[in-house]
């Protein structure tokens, strides 16, 4: 492998530091040096970015002790990789005080004692950096080539690991959302455990390539990105000194590769699932199905495993998009929620249409394992999240989640919840994605099947429904938020921005036709609940004058 990183050892051993000479912060001669700059000037904030070996005659130290100070900490700030002064006219002794700082920040200062040349010097670097930099493009390019080959051969990814240990000399692994890890040598099989611990325990919009020490032992961490979504990880086991910029475009590279690899893996499997989606579809909505499917495509049964029906809309902007273009989007919805749910610890069956997505999402549940709702939340979130993917645009869904069952015979009915959550978003009602926690919808939902809730709010609110009407008013709204607002006066005519007296007049109104007890427990109730009725049916369809219900 090139070694790329240039340090101040490595520098100060060229012939044009012959004549050099390190007066302080010789323990940081391991910096890198990225590049050489000239600096005359004292004002140099916009002119570094961290890296540089400054070449000065000295013209920004002839200064005061205080000042000379503040510049050579503004150097260390400005993560300068060391200084090199050329002694003379400008600047003839170096404060004992600034050689104490650069010590205690192991930042170097090299003196030049005789007159050099700037321009050979910054000639000099440059050409060795920049000579550098096309190896390095030239060597990972030829491994991007290799890689890209080694995915097109069959097991492609253990010969693309075995590829990046050859190279690094280091053990390294590809983790997934998948039980199957990959890793080489075999002999790491054990670290597998502790580093998917701790992806697992890694926020999900984490993509950041990042150095993680578990066990005593260094990893570099490189996510593998498919169709905007996370579906592996690459690791790397490092030995000081860490690794550089070169090694974590190497793995870059590899990432690529490999996220090909499984992604064309996962295409093929998917494209398998049609008859999952038939299965599926079926058992959502009642119809027969095969027995055997039930082995194949959902997990067995035991006492210890449940499930929730969870279905998706997607409001789908008008495009014209083909046919087969729709299949692809579909397959692609269909990998990535997949993976999603296992990432959870979810056993999915998916099936996927333009604008619905129905998942029987199978889980085990023990004493130990009782999150599964927040698992369920988190799944929402992270689709949600999905602002700016071309397969699911997570700003558009809106989820519904069934109860908890354990009998296929239960499917249909937990796909009838989601969808009557659904609706319940839709208009506006429900903030809850599950239908535990609809309360007292749940009942209405069941009457509005027949006529019995429209008789009802009928029989509870036809007298405000007619006053309305004649009135041009909407007596009716003053009624919920003064049965929200639990009877408080004052927090009525707050939400209505109206003063107490309107209020008064409205109240006194509403006694007049519900008669002075409608505030009783008993009579408060009825109204409460046939409020909620009317909202849930005039969101549905416009109810018609005859039953006496106003808009």
């Amino acid at each position: 492998m090139i070694e790329i990183k240039l340090t101040v050892r490595d520098v100060l051993s060229r012939d044009s530091f012959k004549a050099a000479k390190v007066v302080a912060g010789k323990d940081g001669l391991n910096r890198q040096v990225k590049w050489s700059h000239v600096l005359e000037i004292k004002e140099f904030d916009s002119l570094i970015n961290g890296g540089e070996m400054i070449l000065t005659t000295g013209v920004g130290l002839q200064l005061d002790l205080p000042t000379q100070l503040k510049y050579v900490k503004k150097l260390i700030e400005k993560d300068v990789a060391c200084i090199c002064i050329e002694m003379g006219s400008y600047f003839k002794e170096i404060p004992s005080e600034i050689i104490i700082l650069a010590n205690k920040k192991n930042f170097p200062i090299i003196i030049f004692e005789k007159t050099v040349k700037f321009v050979d010097i910054t000639q000099d670097l440059h050409t060795f950096i920049i000579n550098k930099h096309h190896q390095m493009l030239s060597q990972l390019d030829t491994l991007s080539r290799k890689f890209n080959a080694l995915s097109l051969t069959p097991n492609g990814i253990l010969k693309i690991l075995q590829e990046l240990h050859q190279f690094f000399r280091q053990s390294v692994l590809f983790i997934t959302d998948d039980a199957k890890p990959y890793y080489y040598p075999a002999d790491i099989r054990e670290l597998e455990i502790s580093i998917r611990d701790y992806i697992e325990r890694s926020p999900l919009v984490n993509t950041d390539q990042k150095l993680i020490t578990l066990d005593d032992e260094t990893f570099a961490l490189m996510p593998v990105i498919g169709l905007g979504h996370i579906c592996g990880h690459l690791c790397l086991q490092v030995k000081h000194p860490l690794p550089n910029e070169f090694s974590f475009l190497v793995l870059d590279r590899a990432a690529v590769a490999v996220a090909q690899v499984f992604l064309r893996n996962r295409t093929i499997e998917e494209r398998k699932q049609n008859k999952e989606d038939e299965f599926v579809r079926n058992l959502m909505n009642g119809r027969d199905f095969e027995q055997d499917d039930i082995q194949i495509y959902l997990p067995p049964t035991s006492r210890n495993m449940y499930f929730r029906i969870f279905v998706i809309q997607i409001d789908i902007p008008e495009k014209n998009f083909g046919e087969e273009d729709w299949e692809e989007i579909k397959l692609q919805r269909s990998m990535m929620l997949r993976s999603i749910f296992k990432r959870f610890g979810f056993f999915p069956a998916v099936s996927s249409n333009k604008n619905e997505i129905s998942i029987i999402a199978s889980f085990i549940s023990t004493e130990h394992l009782k999150n599964e709702i927040d698992r369920f939340s988190q799944v929402i979130q992270r689709i949600s999240e999905m602002k700016d993917n071309s397969f699911i645009d997570g700003s558009r869904c809106i989820f519904g989640v069934s109860m908890v069952y354990k009998d296929i015979p239960d499917i249909n009915r937990g796909y009838e919840e989601a969808g009557k959550v659904l609706n319940l978003h839709k208009s506006e009602i429900a903030e809850s994605n599950f239908y535990e926690d609809l309360g007292i919808y749940r009942l209405l939902l069941l009457l509005k099947k027949s006529d019995y809730l429209e008789r009802y709010i009928q029989d509870c609110l036809a007298t405000i429904f007619d006053y309305d009407r004649k009135m041009e008013s909407n007596l009716l709204e003053t009624l919920r938020v003064y049965l929200e607002c639990r009877g408080s006066k004052k927090d009525t005519a707050d939400r209505l921005f109206i003063v107490r007296q309107t209020l008064y007049h409205r109240l006194e109104k509403l006694e007049t036709l519900l008669g002075e007890g409608f505030m009783a427990p008993s009579n408060r109730l009825a109204l409460e609940v046939a409020i909620m009725g009317y909202q849930l049916l005039k969101d549905k369809y416009p109810i018609e004058s005859k039953t006496g219900i106003a808009h």
